[in-house]
């Protein structure tokens, strides 16, 4: 038993509004920049659609993720090294700018500089790549909302494997949103398409980088991921993806997208995972066992034979500690309501989700019962507007069971804690239906309800002894990423962000700091620019809205 840390995020589906707060600030922290226009480490998806870039779930046509060869073992599903040999200056299975979009903005000095007419002048369309006048027909958000619309919604590769049992009627259409970033596999398949080995997966929290010194620009990486969620800046001829907020995480603050979300559905804490059975766990024959085999691959952090296991491999106190609080193991474990994204790309992802039931709810009410009865709910389960089958081609290949369990244990939890709410005694069968005691169902409920900040994110820091390594370079000292159109761009934030201002541990230290502080409006000692990076959600950094016109302190 070889035991690793991971850093893993839960998203409740059941409490995303669709909003995008999340997608324009990871826009602003980390791809504001030349290069980088069509680049959404984290977007929000409208389901059943055809998602970012266009219909990226279709590993028939992108040959994305894993597939067992004829021995049973593991290959990738865009073929090996001798015929990545053979394709490596032309790689034909590579989302065009089409399949993402072409960013544009908009000729706006027409509408100050045009001259005295008749007309109003217009601002418009103009391409950020080529700089040519553009017709907008297509971006990251062009089907929002729009669900169910006949010419969209048939493209959705997900939808066409179950298109028998679902109605795209208007007055039967369903809808939810998906956020998505990078999945930070246990099993990266990104990472073994990279020829020059320039994706690697950190050893003491398992987030995946890019080394942009290694990078050579072969975009394989971008073939390999299932998910499409590694890009081509085509300015820097690099790679770049979700780095999970890294210097964030180091001193125990959640990434922009997670601090920033209105519907405070993220969760993010460490699992434990044996990586002597990573492979094993992703070679099993049946794609609907997939599953089952990746969570035996999780550790118990409880467990003493695990914790002796941990400590020999070096891992820290406060991070076992950590593993033993993590919002993800309870939600995985405990509580059984978790599920990955697509398991059947066999990378192992660790990103999970839980799957949406709040539309059974409205429908039950429409037609005259109590929405909440446990009776009503439990019998809803089958006949939901968002069908299971949809669900579990998403999260569990296509195994109806497992989502089944998760909805009949959100909407126990739902009925348990209304009778509580509305001073009744406590229904112990409706726990019990479900497997759960009552106690486990308030447990449950307070995790995905009321949390708490630190108990929705348990992120252990790094050690000071490993500063050297995490600390980002002084400036100019020659960072990997200080050159021009780089990410860098002498400063850690691209040249759209104002004068450089290095990244420091410390100064992360001293924005925890002031995440658990009362004041919602003191700066404290942080003075200067802040960028939404290293900005905590309190008070107004400086250079994201105009002076007020009042001198600024010395």
């Amino acid at each position: 038993m070889r035991v690793m840390a991971q850093l893993a995020m839960v998203m409740n589906l059941d409490k995303c509004i669709g909003c995008h707060t999340c997608s324009v600030t990871c826009k602003q922290a980390w791809t504001n920049r030349a290069g980088t226009e069509y680049v959404w480490f984290n977007n929000v998806e409208t389901r059943p659609g055809q998602g970012y870039p266009r219909t990226y779930q279709d590993q028939d046509k992108w040959k994305g993720g894993w597939e067992l060869n004829s021995r049973g073992r593991l290959k990738l599903k865009a073929g090996g090294r001798l015929k990545k040999l053979f394709s490596i200056f032309a790689n034909p299975l590579m989302p065009s700018i089409q399949d993402y979009y072409e960013p544009w903005t908009y000729d706006y000095d027409r509408l100050f500089s045009a001259p005295m007419q008749a007309d109003t002048p217009v601002a418009r369309p103009r391409s950020l790549i080529t700089g040519e006048p553009t017709k907008i027909s297509w971006s990251a958000n062009w089907d929002d909302n729009l669900a169910g619309g006949p010419e969209l919604a048939p493209a959705d590769p997900v939808l066409r494997k179950v298109s028998d049992q679902v109605k795209l009627d208007f007055e039967n259409a369903f809808m939810f949103y998906l956020p998505r970033i990078c999945e930070h596999c246990l099993n990266p398949s990104c990472a073994s398409s990279c020829p020059s080995g320039a994706i690697y997966k950190r050893s003491e929290d398992g987030i995946v980088l890019v080394d942009q010194d290694r990078c050579r620009g072969w975009r394989m990486c971008v073939t390999g991921c299932p998910y499409k969620k590694v890009y081509f800046n085509h300015r820097t001829g690099k790679a770049e993806k979700c780095t999970f907020c890294f210097p964030r995480v180091e001193v125990g603050l959640p990434t922009v997208c997670s601090e920033t979300c209105v519907g405070r559905l993220r969760y993010i804490g460490i699992i434990l995972y044996d990586a002597d059975r990573v492979t094993e766990a992703a070679s099993v024959a049946d794609d609907k066992e997939l599953l089952e085999a990746q969570k035996s691959v999780m550790l118990d952090p409880h467990d003493p034979a695990v914790i002796d296991a941990a400590r020999a491999a070096g891992i820290p106190e406060d991070w076992l500690e950590a593993a033993r609080n993590s919002p993800i193991h309870k939600l995985i474990f405990e509580f059984g309501v978790a599920l990955p994204l697509h398991p059947e790309y066999r990378t192992m992802p660790m990103v999970w989700y839980i799957p949406p039931l709040s539309p059974v709810v409205d429908v039950l009410s429409g037609t005259g019962h109590d929405g909440e009865d446990a009776g009503n709910l439990f019998g809803a389960i089958d006949a939901l507007r968002i069908p299971i089958g949809y669900l579990a081609e998403l999260f569990t290949a296509g195994d109806p069971e497992p989502v089944r369990a998760v909805l009949r244990r959100l909407a126990a939890m739902r009925s348990y804690m209304r009778r509580l709410n509305l001073g009744q005694e406590p229904d112990e069968s409706i726990a019990a239906a479900v497997g759960m005691t009552g106690q486990g169902v308030q447990d449950m409920h307070r995790l995905l309800a009321i949390a708490a900040y630190d108990e929705r994110y348990v992120i252990p820091k790094a050690h000071a002894e490993q500063g050297a390594q995490l600390e980002e370079l002084a400036l100019g000292s020659g960072c990997s990423l200080d050159y021009e159109g780089g990410p860098g761009m002498n400063g850690p934030f691209g040249e759209a962000s104002g004068m450089p201002a290095p990244i420091a541990v410390e100064n992360f230290h001293a924005l925890k700091e002031r995440q658990r502080g009362d004041d919602l409006d003191d700066a404290g000692e942080l003075r200067g620019r802040v960028n939404l990076l290293n900005w905590d959600g309190k008070g107004t950094p400086d250079g994201l809205f105009p002076k007020n016109g009042k001198k600024e302190e010395s």
